[in-house]
């Protein structure tokens, strides 16, 4: 067996629309092709020794349960009654992720279109995890196949590492997740542990818990402990006394003045790191001072203060949540040894490796050995019964510390006090951590004191204590990033269809743009924000998307999208609020394993399913696959169409619906029984007076998409007359050059569909001559090629035949053979000149046509034909 293409999706896909997050593989089963689990004796039995609890279904309330619902687990007669060995593959790549602590259970499987070659498609938590999960899963089906040993241990472990390292916490993820239940978008910025929530202008930003709103002067206070002690100890908080050391001289004289018990830790740590406490003599003291100075020079020395630890956490000024928490510990029961004990501890289904679970693993480091050692004791030494061993110094959670919620039994005096510390200190969330005997009685009367004050505070002990209520405190942070009223979106209109979607793009961003927005956006050009440029080439996948999604300054945001991207990585957001669809032809078939047009309308159709319920779905109803997508979408539908007597627009119509039609000249808005006429398409530059039924076809898509985002008649009238169509506006897109002896238009029409509306430009187009520099494409069928060419002959008195630099997997020889038989099905006489090199195919064009033609040229390298014509203005200009 072996992975012949792997993909990771990244948002809606053609794979899922519901599941976002998936590994898409293809996997070659070789000489196990054909083969299901009940053909090889035992295979059932081994695979279900390797994993008891594979395929067990999704839990209630988790994304996915209905599918689980759809898919019983997959148990030992199931695979003994024979299930296909994709499906096989599937649920271990799930169970290995589950047991490495990322609970995902959505999956399928089905064959693909070569012989022995199955689609394997799961959900992932983490992305480099779900890759190495297939990897993995290919490996244990085959060895249990081939009756061979596997090491799962290693892989599982192998699994955990991608995961400590990937998983963004605990923390962040229930802010996350709270903000994704309000439908808050969010994104994962590269290169950090940064989340964005929201989209442009409304984004917010965490980092573990910090926020946007989170003062650098708050944190800068809470990391250095002496500041922070001195600023409480002035407002009246109860603080124990302590000095800074630097040295065991000072050490020593700390002591001499605070007296036994102390505690030492480093003055710029956190999470506890370096900290020790209770210290009674001076061997602890010394090895106390030189755990904090790992950490920081300076190392400050207080007073110990007896009491149960507590940590208590404000949010934007309010007591959210307290916590009483508990070291890591062990109970003897006078037979077991200590490592023993913690074995037993470690058995609790809560515990796990480092985040994945409620609690963690207890680990015997060296700072535990050093605490037994202080007590004579080692990892082997037995303890007493019901005597009780504490085996870190801190209570953190990471370190496998318990928690217990006391949020209800607070005094209100302690209230006051945590959100008066969270105040001074100047922090929007923060964690105060102080010891008391007990938070039910005011602290300055139980002779208790704030101990540390936390930036970044971990969420876990108050999501999941071991005792007590659980708090759901991310919700308060959500709140205080976008309060009641405040939005995290920005309007999103997305462009689909095989031709079009670049001109539609555009039209809708100018209209966008002329109304005072702030506008993102991508085209097959580049993506531009404002107006200006930022990246060239090919923008139309999910990385591009989600470039302006991210750019803080955009207000809207208009994406064409294109099948390949949806592809390779899905969609880059989840919900936009309009999408268009302007057609589906045959094009790119046979590429990514889409093959027939039908296929490629379930690739476009993927973005009508993503719009919002309140949103609108326009898609062009003379379009049979685009017409058929409104079956598949929840939310409204509005339609355009060149023919005002379409049945359907009228049926649509008459129902109360939306539409655009071309009638009588007009570009106009039905609805209802009402005619909003917009303006005459030839008053429209993008048409061409009217010649460029494509254009007019364009803008009635963008102008019905104007129409449903709230722009007015007036408003898409007026853009769309200043809509000049340019090489700097709309490179590629029917470029016009005027030159004394001829005209040229440039174009990227590059398949049978595009080129068909071209024919009809050029049939409303009058010249002495009509001279084509045409090419082929490798990457197409060849009936695609040819009927490319077809049109191509029939539009043109005479062509010249280059090739384009990327052959895309054809010979150039093979690409001129189809392309002239193509061109001369209808023509046989045609005039043909095969210039391989574009650059000299047009050089022999401008020189030899004659007096009134019209040149067209079919460019693959845009930007340097444009270039190219442009000098030659100029020359031209010169001669003059």
């Amino acid at each position: 067996m072996k992975i012949i293409d792997l993909r990771t999706m990244r948002g809606p896909s053609y794979w899922s629309v519901k599941h976002t997050k998936l590994i898409v593989s293809k996997v070659d089963l070789e000489e196990f092709a054909g083969k299901w689990s009940n053909t090889m004796p035992g295979l059932g039995d081994r695979l279900m020794k390797l994993f008891p609890d594979i395929g067990q279904p999704q839990p209630n309330g988790m994304s996915g349960g209905k599918q689980s619902a759809k898919r019983p687990p997959l148990d030992l007669d199931q695979l003994n009654d024979g299930e296909p060995l994709g499906h096989v593959i599937y649920h271990v790549a799930l169970e290995l992720q589950r047991l490495a602590g990322m609970p995902v259970y959505w999956g399928k499987s089905y064959p693909a279109r070569e012989e022995g070659v199955e689609y394997v498609v799961f959900a992932y938590q983490e992305e480099r995890a779900g890759r190495r999960a297939i990897e993995a899963a290919v490996e244990i089906v085959e060895g249990a196949c081939r009756k061979q040993k596997v090491d799962l241990k290693r892989i599982i472990d192998e699994l955990h590492e991608i995961r400590e390292e990937e998983f963004i916490g605990p923390s962040t993820y229930s802010i996350v997740a709270e903000a994704a239940s309000r439908n808050i978008p969010y994104i994962a910025l590269k290169n950090s542990n940064i989340i964005q929530l929201g989209y442009g202008v409304n984004q917010k930003r965490i980092w573990a818990t910090t926020t946007s709103y989170t003062s650098h002067a708050g944190v800068e206070v809470a990391g250095n402990k002496n500041r922070t002690k001195a600023m409480l100890d002035d407002a009246g908080v109860p603080v124990p006394r302590g000095t800074t050391v630097y040295s065991e001289e000072g050490l020593r004289d700390a002591i001499d003045r605070l007296g036994f018990p102390i505690v030492t830790k480093p003055l710029d740590g956190n999470h506890g790191k370096g900290a020790t406490i209770r210290i009674t003599n001076w061997e602890d003291a010394t090895a106390g001072l030189k755990a904090a100075q790992e950490y920081s020079r300076a190392v400050i020395v207080e007073q110990f203060v007896e009491g149960f630890d507590f940590r208590l956490l404000v949010v934007n000024g309010k007591l959210i949540a307290a916590a009483k928490r508990t070291p890591a510990a062990v109970t003897g029961d006078g037979r077991s040894t200590i490592q023993e004990l913690i074995d037993e501890v470690n058995k609790d289904p809560r515990r796990g490796v480092g985040h994945e679970k409620v609690l963690t693993a207890i680990k015997a480091d060296k700072h535990t050995t050093n605490i037994l050692k202080s007590k004579g004791l080692t990892l082997k030494s037995v303890l007493p019964a019901g005597e009780t061993l504490y085996l870190k110094s801190t209570a953190n959670i990471s370190t496998g510390g318990t928690a217990s919620d006391v949020t209800d039994q607070m005094h209100p005096y302690n209230v006051l006090l945590a959100e008066r510390v969270a105040g001074i200190v100047g922090l929007d969330i923060c964690g105060i951590d102080l010891m008391a005997n007990d938070i039910a009685v005011p602290l300055n009367e139980s002779r208790g004191a704030v101990i540390e004050v936390n930036a970044a505070p971990g969420f876990r002990m108050h999501i999941s204590p071991a005792d007590g209520l659980p708090r759901n405190v991310a919700a308060p942070v959500v709140d205080m990033l976008f309060p009641p009223g405040a939005t995290a979106r920005i309007p999103i209109i997305a462009v689909t269809g095989t031709n079009g979607k670049t001109t539609t793009t555009r039209l809708i961003a100018h209209l966008v743009a002329s109304k005072g927005y702030k506008v993102g956006f991508t085209t097959t050009d580049g993506i531009y924000i404002q107006g200006v440029q930022l990246q060239k080439g090919d923008c139309t996948g999910g990385v591009s998307a989600e470039f302006v999604l991210k750019d803080p300054t955009v207000n809207y945001a208009v994406l064409e999208t294109a099948r390949g991207g949806m592809l390779r990585s899905g969609l880059g957001f989840t919900n936009c609020d309009i999408a268009v669809v302007t057609n589906v032809a045959a094009d790119h078939l046979g590429m990514r394993d889409i093959y027939t047009v039908e296929e490629m309308a379930a690739v476009k159709g993927v973005l009508p399913r993503t719009v919002r319920k309140s949103g609108w779905a326009v898609l062009n109803a003379d379009d049979d696959l685009v017409y058929a997508m409104a079956r598949t979408v929840d939310c409204r539908v509005a339609l355009f169409s060149m023919n005002e007597k379409n049945p359907r627009i009228l049926e649509h119509v008459e129902a109360g619906g939306v539409a655009a039609v071309y009638e009588e000249g007009y570009i106009t808005i039905y609805k209802n029984s009402y005619k909003l006429r917009i303006d005459r398409a030839a008053e429209f530059p993008v048409t061409f007076g009217g010649r460029a039924g494509f254009n007019i076809e364009n803008s009635l898509a963008a102008a019905l998409a104007g129409y449903l985002a709230g722009f007015d008649r007036d408003d898409i009238k007026t853009a769309f007359r200043a809509f000049v169509p340019s090489a700097s506006k709309t490179p590629g897109r029917m470029n016009i050059y005027k030159f004394p002896k001829s005209e040229v238009i440039v174009d990227y029409a590059h398949n049978t569909a595009g080129i068909q509306k071209f024919a009809e430009f050029m049939d409303a187009t009058t010249a002495t001559r009509k001279i084509g520099v045409v090419s082929g494409l490798g990457d197409r069928r060849d009936e695609d090629t040819m009927g490319f060419a077809r049109v191509a002959g029939r539009i043109f008195d005479e062509v010249v035949l280059r090739q384009d630099r990327d052959l895309r997997g054809k010979t150039a020889e093979e690409i001129k053979v189809l392309m002239e038989r193509g061109l001369r099905l209808d023509k046989p006489d045609l005039p043909i000149t095969y210039i391989e090199n574009e650059m000299a195919a047009i050089d022999h064009v401008l020189e030899t046509a004659p007096e009134g033609s019209v040149i067209t040229l079919f460019t693959e390298n845009i930007l340097a034909v444009l270039a190219k014509l442009d000098k030659y203005e100029a020359l031209v200009a010169d001669a003059v």
